[in-house]
C-alpha cells in the first residue's frame, strides 16, 4: 500500500506541489474558526461572527470557479499569487480595523473570501503532466483527497495555538502569511509556470456548459449538505450527553474514517468506468450516514462517525477523476474549483437546515438530514446515469490531461482515464 503513494511522492516536483498546496489553502481551511475566534475577542456576538464566517464564505464559493477561469486563460503564477496575497491583505485589514467600522469589517472579509487562490484546482489540473501514468494520476486523487481531511483537523489546532501564545488577530495575520508562502511555492516550481490550458470553445458558462459536471455537481451538493449538517448534529448531541469533548471525538472519528477510506481507495487499481464506481461509493456513503439517526451512546455513536467517514475520502477522489472526464477542454482549473464551490455551498446549506431540525425534531432529526443528503447525492448519479456515461473528451494518448496542451506522447495512457 505504501509502496504506490511513495512512488507518487517520489515523482519530480510532487511532494513540493502537494505541500505546497495544502500550506497556501491553510488560510481556507482555518478562516472560519478564525473569524469566529477574532470577533468574539473584539467583543461581537456569535451572530455577527457566524454572519461574517458566512460572508467569507459566500465570497470564496463566489470567487473559485471565476478565478478558476482565470488561471485556465491566462496561467497559475499570474493569478494564483496575487490572488494569495489580496487574500491575506484583506484577512490583515480585518485583524488591524476590528469590527468598527462594521462597513469596512465585512467588505475586508470578503475581499479575503472572494481572492482566495483557486490552488485546489490548480493542483489537480497539475497532477496529469507530473506524474504522467494513469494510476498514478488516481492515486494523487486519493491522496489529496486524504491530505484535506490533515488539513481540516491540524489547521483549527494550529489557530487555537497561535491564539494561546498571542492573540485572534495574530493568528488571522500568521495563517494568512504561511497561506501567501505555500501559493509562492507553488508558482515557483516548474510545473505551474510551463503549465498552459489546451484552446478552449469561447462560451459564457464555461465548464458548466457540460451535463456531465452539472449532473457531478448536483450530487455533489448534496454531499456537502450531508457532512455540513453533521457538524451542528455534533454539537447538539454532545450537549445531549452534557459533555462538550463528546463533540470533538466525534469529528475525530469521522475524520479518521475518511483517512483510513481514502488511504486503501487509492493504495489499489480500479477497473470499470469512474462514473459507475462513484454511484457505488456514493451509495455506501448514503448507508453509513443513516445509523446516525440512531444515536446510541458516546462509544457506538463514535463509532458510527467513523464508519460514516469512511467512503467520503474516496467519493471525492473518484470525483476528481470524473471531473477531468467530464470538463469541456480548457477548463479543467474552472471545473475543479466548481466542485469545491458546490461542495461548500452544499456544507452550508447543510448547516442551516440542521440547526432548524434540531428544535423541531431532536438531534435524531439533525443527523436526519446527513442521511437525507446521501441518499439525494446518490438519487441525483443516478437520474443523471446517461448523461455521466458519456465523456466530453475523447481519449487520446498523452501523458497529460487532455485540457493540458504541454502532455507529449507515450504509450499506454489514456487521458480518457479509463479507471
Amino acid at each position: 500500500m505504501a509502496a504506490g503513494y511513495l512512488d507518487v511522492l517520489r515523482a519530480r516536483h510532487a511532494t513540493r506541489l502537494l505541500t505546497g498546496t495544502l500550506v497556501g489553502r491553510l488560510p481556507n481551511g482555518t478562516a472560519h474558526i478564525a473569524i469566529v475566534l477574532f470577533t468574539r475577542a473584539e467583543g461581537g456576538s456569535y451572530t455577527l461572527a457566524g454572519a461574517l464566517a458566512a460572508a467569507y464564505g459566500l465570497a470564496t464559493a463566489v470567487g473559485q470557479p471565476l478565478l478558476g477561469r482565470a488561471v485556465d486563460l491566462h496561467g497559475q503564477p499570474r493569478i494564483q499569487l496575487p490572488a494569495a496575497v489580496l487574500s491575506a491583505l484583506g484577512m490583515a485589514l480585518f485583524a488591524l480595523v476590528g469590527l468598527d467600522p462594521l462597513p469596512l469589517a465585512c467588505l475586508a472579509v470578503v475581499i479575503a473570501g472572494i481572492f482566495t487562490p483557486p490552488l485546489e484546482g490548480g493542483l489537480r489540473a497539475l497532477w496529469p503532466t507530473v506524474l504522467g501514468r494513469e494510476d498514478r494520476v488516481h492515486r494523487a486523487y486519493a491522496m489529496d483527497a486524504v491530505a484535506q481531511e490533515v488539513m481540516f483537523t491540524v489547521g483549527p489546532l494550529l489557530v487555537t495555538v497561535l491564539v494561546a501564545l498571542w492573540s485572534p488577530a495574530v493568528a488571522l495575520v500568521v495563517i494568512n502569511a504561511i497561506g501567501v508562502l505555500g501559493a509562492l511555492s507553488v508558482v515557483l516550481s516548474e510545473p505551474s509556470r510551463t503549465w498552459r490550458s489546451a484552446p478552449r470553445e469561447a462560451h459564457w458558462l464555461g465548464a458548466l456548459r457540460s451535463r456531465g459536471l452539472l449532473a457531478l455537481l448536483g450530487s455533489f451538493f448534496f454531499v456537502g449538505m450531508a457532512l455540513g449538517s453533521i457538524t451542528v448534529a455534533g454539537v447538539a448531541y454532545a450537549d445531549d450527553h452534557g459533555d462538550a469533548s463528546v463533540y470533538g471525538w466525534l469529528m475525530a472519528a469521522l475524520g479518521l474514517g475518511a483517512l483510513i477510506g481514502g488511504v486503501a481507495y487509492g493504495a489499489r487499481q480500479w477497473a470499470g468506468a469512474p462514473e459507475r464506481r462513484l454511484r457505488v461509493i456514493v451509495a455506501l456513503l448514503a448507508l453509513g450516514y443513516l445509523p446516525l439517526m440512531l444515536t446510541p451512546g458516546v462509544p457506538a455513536m463514535t463509532g458510527l462517525a467513523a464508519l460514516a467517514g469512511v467512503f467520503l475520502a474516496p467519493a471525492i477522489a473518484c470525483s476528481f477523476i470524473v471531473v477531468d472526464r467530464h470538463a469541456p477542454r480548457g477548463t479543467v482549473t474552472e471545473a475543479f474549483s466548481w466542485l469545491v464551490t458546490t461542495f461548500g455551498v452544499g456544507a452550508a446549506a447543510g448547516t442551516a437546515v440542521a440547526g432548524p431540525a434540531v428544535e423541531l425534531g431532536g438531534t435524531a432529526w439533525s443527523f436526519a438530514v446527513a442521511g437525507a443528503g446521501g441518499v439525494a447525492a446518490l438519487a441525483v448519479l443516478l437520474a443523471t446515469g446517461r448523461v455521466l456515461a458519456v465523456p466530453v473528451r475523447t481519449p487520446t494518448v498523452v501523458t497529460g490531461s487532455e485540457n493540458d496542451r504541454n502532455g507529449a506522447a507515450e504509450p499506454g495512457f489514456s487521458s480518457g482515464h479509463k479507471a
